[in-house]
């Protein structure tokens, strides 16, 4: 028997179409057994195959856990980080604080622009029917503030009042 039909026999049987090398024909084994005590290349050359494909079937791939494991151990500590933490701040958004001094600094805006000269001036040459959109528009622009400001505070506002 020649090295290349030895290789190819040896190849052909571990293949797991055939099977494992035991059910190898009893004769092929012998054959195979004598070429190898007689050629040290094809001796050396199954040793290599052999200890490849160990490697192949027990250490080239290594034990990962199941990727839902993971990706649900993520979930829980991400639903656990939000039980914890403050669940009405909004990252970038203003605290109750930071809403209630813009709203008085529009107040006080709003309320002083009647204390100003071209107001006055204004107010002289046009008359009262000038009042009246400039009484429309600050009404519109505190209860357009105050219902942001209330509907981005809802959760937190019914649970202090109790509704």
């Amino acid at each position: 028997m020649n090295c290349s039909k030895l290789l190819d026999l040896i190849f052909e049987y571990s293949n797991s179409e055939h099977g494992s090398e035991d059910s190898m024909p009893l004769f092929s084994q012998m054959q195979i057994w004598l070429h190898t005590f007689l050629c040290q290349d094809c001796a050396e050359k199954i040793k290599r195959f052999e200890t490849a494909k160990e490697i192949m079937h027990h250490d080239f791939f290594p034990f990962s856990p199941g990727l839902e494991d993971s990706i649900m151990a993520k979930i829980a500590a991400e639903e656990k980080e939000t039980e914890t933490s403050v669940p009405y701040a909004i990252p970038g958004g203003l605290s109750v604080r930071g809403w209630i001094i813009a709203g008085l600094i529009i107040l006080i805006s709003l309320a002083t622009a009647f204390f100003g000269f071209d107001f006055q001036k204004i107010a002289q040459e046009t008359g009262a029917s000038f009042l009246l959109p400039v009484g429309i528009t600050i009404g519109i622009v505190l209860t357009v503030y105050g219902a942001f400001f209330i509907g981005s505070h809802l959760k937190e506002f019914s649970e202090r009042f109790g509704l």
